[in-house]
């Protein structure tokens, strides 16, 4: 019996242990260090291809690519109530951004629906009104590269000379939209 029960407790000690440690790994990607190398869908609407600046050949791209020189990710879930409050916090960012002439070129964002499917991305882009691109990530694949964060989370990169550069890099809301534009503005030296 003795052996049965320490046989079971070390069982779990290092089915315990195994997953300490693979949360150790799975990390978001942390500022100052280059983003997590990942493929994305290409958007199949010309004018989301427009604004990121996109050829509409092959299927995916990654964020390198994308011509501007700050790049924020949204990674929500259409499920995410937390998301879904930020929901009008983003617009209304997006809306500072596209509405400023020394901003709009310079700075994009794009949403990542972390377990969500291309149907599930188009019905939460459609009930929130959102402007910009939100990419499926049906399979968790894109989430997985990104340390498998909660939602929503925010990740801002600076790209230049196509290398990636992470500026910002949290969870929750933004909270105050004009404080949150002006830091990542400075941290990409933009004027």
């Amino acid at each position: 019996m003795f052996k049965k029960i320490f046989g079971l407790a070390t069982a779990m000690l290092v089915i315990f242990m195994a997953n300490v440690t693979g949360a150790a790994e799975n990390t978001a990607p942390p500022v100052g260090r280059p983003l997590p190398e990942m493929e994305l869908l290409l958007p199949n609407n010309s004018g989301e291809l427009k604004y990121l600046g996109l050829r509409s050949s092959g299927k995916t791209f990654q964020i390198s690519q994308i011509k501007a020189r700050i790049v924020i990710l949204q990674i929500y879930s259409m499920y995410c109530p937390y998301c879904q409050a930020e929901a009008p916090n983003v617009n209304r960012l997006s809306g500072l951004i596209e509405n400023n002439p020394a901003l709009k070129d310079q700075v994009k964002i794009i949403g990542i629906g972390a377990g969500n499917t291309a149907f599930e991305v188009g019905t939460y882009k459609r009930k929130y009104a959102v402007a910009f691109p939100l990419i499926p990530d049906e399979d968790f694949k894109i989430h997985k590269i990104m340390g498998e964060v909660r939602t929503p989370y925010f990740i801002a990169v600076k790209i230049t000379g196509g290398h990636t550069e992470v500026i910002y890099s949290r969870l929750g809301a933004l909270e105050n939209i004009d404080l949150f534009l002006a830091g990542l503005v400075r941290s990409a030296g933009l004027k």
